[in-house]
């Protein structure tokens, strides 16, 4: 759909655009449907989600392959008229020259974001302060070839690491490296929050979680884009499981009267 109306330096623009001022909710999709269904309900930019899709290929996060996520965001982008973001992990790279290949790979898929972590699945560790401001450094100089918007994400709150100073200087030292958006997730309460966002003076993603602010407080605090994670895919799971319980152990169908309406399927999977 991005390819019908306007074209992709037009998408990127406006994907840019949306991190100028205010707040924006950008929740995660993790296949095509999700993102259809997304786009209908009427949010401006839609992300991708490597444990949801991990989910969808039938694995865990964190094993799914270069070319499985860009497949992927070639189908999600090619789907949507908004600007997509791509969660993509460690970019699949320990080197500048990979690093770039990955990110030229996604820009060429249709992507108007993508994030790089400093977390590296390989050696389950968060790297080292100046190994990933290098890194991030080489993913900035090559989205700025593409204007892709490039989300750094410090991993450290997921991993156990709950030294917000540590976790704000990496914040600082990947905005300085050239990173658009800043992003700690598991910040959950109002307090962090707020200081990371006086502190990087960059704008700031916060990933929505159980006991995190809603969004019209995250606006309040300064935030300037709001995500799900896979939360949203984990939600459409658990429907899915409960659905299955309820016709395998009562044979009945109320979970039909939960599901979209012809209307609906019809508006967002017609056109």
């Amino acid at each position: 759909m991005v390819w019908q109306g306007e074209g992709m330096d037009s998408v990127r623009k406006r994907f840019r655009e949306l991190h100028a001022a205010g707040t924006f909710v950008m929740p995660n999709a993790w296949d095509v449907g999700s993102a259809r269904v997304l786009r209908q309900a009427g949010f401006p930019a839609v992300a991708t989600t490597s444990s949801g899709l991990a989910a969808g290929l039938g694995k865990l996060d964190q094993q799914v392959t270069r070319d499985e996520l860009v497949a992927h965001v070639t189908a999600v982008a090619a789907a949507i008229d908004v600007p997509v973001s791509v969660d993509s992990e460690w970019l699949f790279a320990d080197t500048a020259d990979g690093i770039a290949e990955t990110v030229d790979l996604l820009a060429a898929a249709g992507a108007a974001g993508l994030s790089i972590e400093d977390y590296h699945p390989v050696t389950g560790c968060v790297q080292p302060l100046a190994v990933s401001a290098e890194r991030v450094g080489a993913a900035a100089e090559a989205a700025r070839r593409h204007d892709l918007v490039l989300t750094a994400r410090a991993e450290n709150l997921l991993y156990g690491h709950t030294d917000l100073d540590d976790t704000i200087a990496r914040l600082i030292a990947y905005r300085d490296a050239g990173a658009d958006v800043l992003f700690a997730p598991g910040l959950t309460g109002s307090d962090d929050i707020a200081r990371v966002v006086a502190a990087v003076r960059a704008p700031v993603n916060v990933l929505a979680l159980g006991g995190t602010p809603s969004v019209p407080d995250l606006a309040a605090l300064g935030v300037r884009r709001v995500s799900t994670g896979g939360s949203l895919a984990w939600a459409a799971y658990g429907a899915l499981r409960d659905a299955a319980r309820e016709l395998l152990e009562s044979g009945t169908t109320g979970y039909r009267a939960r599901g979209l309406t012809s209307a609906e399927v019809e508006a967002t999977f017609g056109s």
